[in-house]
Order: structure tokens, then sequence, then C-alpha cells
């Protein structure tokens, strides 16, 4: 099934299922508000959801409405809980071999794992706000699951049955910013602004043959102010399948529903087809001509995320974003 959450001045949201075609939704208030309630009591109220879900693909619902991704927040608007990840150590190699130091020690043996911020989650259509272009605009795309409780020490086959739902998700970036955190020894905290998702979540059954061994075998479309950047297969150069990054991630801790653990910015070995993030085509040019010759994010700049299915339709539907400075997001909230 395929699960949104509709805008209703509230800050989780209006729980909707949403047909596999993404033209029709069905409000689920009959059967839970928002999507923590169903994470919560997953085996409970999930069944009822799958009921709701078929009906909506068979035309059956009665009181179905025509979707629009406009007006939904993160499926999840404020999790408890992000773990952002590094699965895809091309990504990590060409980024240290391009600032000349050497990749982190045991990079494709552990799992790389950092807390993010999740207390705001910017929906698939929500004006990405930056104060200056200084500040080395990225997007990273990539794709995060979402679990339900999850013990501590659990290993990685029993983690990959605690996921719940798939999502695609944008890593907002600031290089500069996290460049200037890195040089004083810090963590990195303002360089990482709220992260959007795509408009749904969906249950990996939604992926057919393309989830195989806790990975999404499908190609990730990135588009850059309307031409293609990268085309990259998400399942093909992922090192670690999500049940080994949440299995990692709760080595020493529990983990509750509605933690959100992503696998990084998606990347492949020999990027021919492009790449899911600037940094990374970066990189690539500095290794091949000395300097990087593509600019960063710009004021009024569009970036498009989406996946398409094994059938060419879009299975998370797409995240839609312009990049915008305050006074342009406050005229247009005024307007």
């Amino acid at each position: 099934m395929k699960l949104a959450s509709y805008k209703d001045g509230s800050r989780d949201g209006q729980l909707v299922v949403v047909s596999r075609d993404l033209s029709t939704a069905h409000y689920a208030n009959g059967i839970a508000t928002r999507l923590q309630q169903v994470l919560d009591d997953w085996n409970f109220l999930s069944p009822q959801l799958e009921e709701l879900s078929v009906s909506l693909n068979h035309g059956r619902a009665r009181h179905a409405f025509a979707f629009d991704p406009a007006l939904c927040m993160a499926p999840l608007p404020r999790a408890f809980q992000r773990l952002s990840g590094s699965a895809y150590p091309s990504h990590v190699e060409r980024l240290c071999q391009a600032a000349g130091s050497p990749a982190p020690e045991g990079l494709r043996t552990e799992p790389l794992l950092a807390q993010a911020s999740s207390d705001t989650m910017l929906g698939p259509t929500d004006a990405v706000v930056v104060a200056s272009e200084k500040a080395g605009i990225d997007f990273g795309a990539g794709l995060v699951v979402v679990t339900g409780d999850v013990p501590m020490g659990a290993a990685p086959d029993r983690a990959i049955d605690a996921i719940r739902l798939v999502m695609l998700v944008n890593e907002v970036n600031l290089c500069h910013v996290a460049a200037a955190e890195q040089a004083r020894g810090a963590g990195l905290l303002s360089a990482r602004p709220a992260a959007a998702c795509s408009p749904l979540a969906v249950t990996p059954d939604e992926l057919g043959d393309a989830w195989k061994g806790g990975r999404v075998h499908l190609p990730l479309q990135a588009t850059w102010n309307g031409k293609r950047f990268g085309v990259c297969d998400a399942g093909a150069d992922m090192k670690f399948q999500f049940g080994r990054l949440i299995a990692h991630a709760a080595r020493t801790r529990p983990l509750r529903a509605g933690t959100l653990v992503g696998g990084g910015v998606v990347s492949s070995k020999d990027g021919s087809r492009g790449f899911a993030c600037i940094a990374e085509k970066r990189a690539v040019e500095t290794i091949e001509h000395g300097e990087p010759r593509t600019d960063f994010l710009r004021h009024g700049d569009t970036v498009r995320i989406e996946m398409k299915g094994l059938d060419g339709q879009s299975v998370f539907g797409a995240i839609d974003h312009t990049i915008t400075s305050p006074a342009e997001a406050e005229r247009e909230a005024d307007a």
C-alpha cells in the first residue's frame, strides 16, 4: 500500500491511502488519522489500511478523490529519530580522493551512520529555504526506510523484518558550511538543514521484484532545472543493505517505531549515468581536471527526484523543490 499525509493545518497532517497509479486517494480517518499511529500499532491497523488500499485500487472506495502531491506533507512530518548512512562507498571514496584525504577506515566492512535532524521533515513540494547561495547548496538523492520497533542487538535478518515503509529523501547539504564545521573539528549541524521526503511512503511489497535483499533495485532519477543530472541504480552498488544498517543502529540501543534509516546519497562505481548530488560530480571533475567545473545550486533553481518502477510508473511520487531565499519565502507566505 501507499500512504501519504495531507496538509490540514496541523503539525502531523491527515493520513491518506493512495492508489497504486497515484491517481486517487482516500482519507484513512476511520482507521487512523496520523501515520505514527499506524507505526505504533502496525499489526492491528495496517491490515485495515490494506483493505482500504485494495478497495481503492479496484475502484470500489466510495469517497475517493483525485490525489494531489502538492497537498502533501512529508509522510512523517516529524519523526522521533533519523539516521543517515553511507551505504555507497564510491560516494565517500570520490569525495575523499578529491580532497586528498584517505577514506574512513573500514568503509567497506562496517556501516557508517550519523544522527540527523528529524523534528522537521519537508514535504515534496515545499521550498528549500537557504539564506545565502554562498553556503554551497547541494541536494542528496537517496532512499530511507521507516522501521517498527527494533530490539537492541537485532541481527540483520531480523532487522529487515522491521521495515514498514520505504520512501525517497533529499538530504539537503550546505557544502561550504560543512567544510567550515569540519575544519573546527565539529560534527555537521548547520550544514544539514531539514531533509525532504517523497509524497508517498510505500510498503516493500509495492516494489515487487525490485525489492531484493534489503535493497531497492531501481534507478533513481535526479533532475536540475529540468535537465537530467543522474540516473543511478539504487541497488547495484549499495554495499550495506537496509537490514544491515538497521542492525548497526540497534547494536547498543533499541529503535522505536517511526525511526528513519537512510542509505545516504545513491552512487554508482563508474558514474557513467550521472550522480545523485552535485558534490560527487564536483569531486570527479577535481580528480579528472584538477578543479570543479559545476557550480552549486542557486536561488530559483529547481530539483526533482523520482523513482519509476519496472512498469514505468512513479513509485513514490516526486520530490519537486525550488531553492528559495528567506525573503522570497516570506513574500510567498504573505501572498
